[in-house]
C-alpha cells in the first residue's frame, strides 16, 4: 500500500499524464557565476523556477551553467542578467528543435546500430542478445531491481581467467542518453573489432558494464520530459526523484548537492535511499576487488575528471599519475577528430560535487584509477547531442581508452 501510495504522489508530482513536454523556443543561456551576489540569486531562482530549468545547479562561484528559458521568461531573465552583471552567452536558440533534430530517424529497430538513440527495452533486449551470441565469454546478471520495478542489469565480458578488471556505469543521469550508446557501441566493439589494439583490450582485460543505471529516469525522459535527471521515487506529494550521482555514501551532502527535494540535486532524504544506488553499491563490492579502472560516463562538457569532488577533498596520493594518465587520454581523444577535452580534479575544473560514483569507489574500496567521462559537446547541443555524433564519440572514447590503459599499464595499475 505504502508504495502505491508513492506512486499515486509521482503520477500527482508529474501532471499524472506520460504526454511528451515540449520546448518549442524555449532559450538555453550559459551563464557565468562570479559573485557571491549572483549565487545567491540564482540557488533562489533554482528554489523557485517558475518555469526555469538549471541543467547544472549553482552551488560555487568562478562556475558556469546553463539555464533553460521559457518564452514567458525572457523578459524577467534580461532584468536578472543586468541588474546583477551576469555574463550569459546564448547556447540554443530554439530547445524543441535541437530536440526535434537530435533523433531524425526515430523508428523501432530489431538491433542497435547507433544511428540513433534507444529505449530501456531495446537495450536491454540487445544486451540479452549478444549474451546469447557469445555465451562462452559474456555473463549478464540482474542485480536489482528500480523503484518501478525494472530490472537493473549488468554485464560481464571475460576471455580468460586472471585478467585485470575495468568497470563502466553509464545513464546514471536519465537525460544524458549518448553515455549509454557509448557504452554500448563500445561492447560491440570489443567483441567485433579487428583492430589489435582493441582486440588487446577484450581478450586481456575483463569488463564490467552497467549500461543503464537509471533506467527509470531514462524511461521517463523517452516519454514525458526530455530534461529529466532524476531518479523516479517520490520524496514528497511535489517532489519526485533523487540524483543519484549525489546519493553514495562517501562524503555524502558534503558540498555540490542539494537538501531541496525538488532540485535536480537532490542528494535525498538520506544516502543510498534509491535502490538503485543502493544496488550498484553492492553489486560493485563483489567485483571491487578484481577492478583497477572504473569509468563513470557522463554528459555533456567534454571533461575528463579524477577524484575527489567534495568541499575540501585532498587530491588521491597517485594524483600525479592520475593527472599524466588523463593527459595521454585526452590527447588520443583530440587526435581522432579533434574533439578537445579539458582534464582534471572534478572539483577544481568544474564544480564541487559530494556522493557520487567515482568518489565512492576510490574512496571506499581503494579502486586506484576511477575517472569521469563528460562527452561531447560543449554548449551548442547539451544533453541533447544529435544521433548523428554517437558513432564520432565513441570512436573517440575508444581510442582515449586504448591510450588510457596504455599509459596505466606503463604505470604498473594493469
Amino acid at each position: 500500500m505504502f508504495k502505491l501510495a508513492l506512486l499515486l504522489l509521482a503520477a500527482l508530482a508529474s501532471g499524472g499524464s506520460a504526454e511528451q513536454a515540449r520546448f518549442d523556443n524555449y532559450r538555453v543561456y550559459e551563464v557565468s557565476i562570479e559573485t557571491e551576489r549572483q549565487l545567491q540569486t540564482l540557488q533562489h531562482l533554482e528554489l523557485n523556477p517558475d518555469g526555469y530549468n538549471f541543467w547544472e545547479s549553482p552551488v560555487q562561484t568562478n562556475m558556469r551553467l546553463s539555464i533553460v528559458v521559457p518564452p514567458h521568461k525572457f523578459a524577467h531573465f534580461e532584468e536578472i542578467t543586468t541588474a546583477l552583471a551576469l555574463k550569459t552567452r546564448l547556447q540554443i536558440e530554439d530547445f524543441q528543435k535541437v530536440i526535434d533534430n537530435e533523433r531524425p530517424k526515430r523508428r523501432p529497430r530489431a538491433t542497435l546500430d547507433w544511428t540513433d538513440y534507444y529505449t530501456v527495452e531495446e537495450i536491454y533486449a540487445w544486451m540479452d542478445q549478444i549474451v546469447a551470441q557469445y555465451p562462452t565469454i559474456l555473463s549478464g546478471s540482474v542485480y536489482g531491481t528500480s523503484f518501478e520495478g525494472r530490472d537493473l542489469k549488468a554485464i560481464k565480458l571475460s576471455q580468460k581467467a586472471g585478467n585485470p578488471g575495468i568497470f563502466i556505469e553509464a545513464n546514471i543521469h536519465a537525460r544524458e542518453w549518448i553515455s549509454s550508446a557509448t557504452a554500448t557501441w563500445l561492447l560491440n566493439e570489443l567483441l567485433t573489432s579487428t583492430n589489435p589494439a582493441v582486440q588487446d583490450l577484450a581478450q586481456n582485460y575483463d569488463w564490467y558494464f552497467i549500461m543503464i543505471a537509471n533506467p527509470d529516469g531514462l524511461a521517463y525522459t523517452k516519454t514525458t520530459n526530455r530534461q529529466w535527471r532524476k531518479t523516479r521515487q517520490p520524496v514528497n506529494a511535489l517532489c519526485v526523484g533523487t540524483d543519484p550521482n549525489r546519493n553514495f555514501d562517501y562524503k555524502w551532502m558534503n558540498g555540490g548537492a542539494s537538501s531541496v527535494p525538488c532540485s535536480d540535486t537532490f542528494a535525498g532524504p538520506s544516502a543510498f535511499s534509491e535502490p538503485e544506488t543502493r544496488a550498484m553499491a553492492d553489486y560493485y563490492a563483489t567485483i571491487a576487488d578484481k577492478i583497477n579502472i572504473q569509468f563513470s560516463f557522463h554528459s555533456y562538457g567534454q571533461y575528463l575528471l579524477t577524484p575527489f569532488g567534495y568541499s575540501g577533498a585532498p587530491l588521491p596520493s597517485n594524483d600525479a599519475d592520475l593527472q599524466r594518465i588523463a593527459a595521454v587520454t585526452a590527447a588520443a581523444i583530440q587526435a581522432t577528430y579533434g574533439t578537445r577535452y579539458t582534464y582534471g580534479n572534478s572539483a577544481s575544473v568544474l564544480y564541487t560535487t559530494s556522493g557520487s560514483t567515482v568518489d565512492y569507489f576510490v574512496g571506499v574500496h581503494g579502486t586506484k584509477l576511477g575517472y569521469t567521462f563528460e562527452f561531447r559537446d560543449t554548449g551548442a547541443t547539451g544533453f541533447v547531442l544529435p544521433a548523428n555524433q554517437i558513432i564520432p564519440n565513441a570512436e573517440e572514447t575508444l581510442n582515449g581508452i586504448i591510450a588510457f590503459v596504455a599509459e596505466a599499464k606503463t604505470l604498473g595499475y594493469v
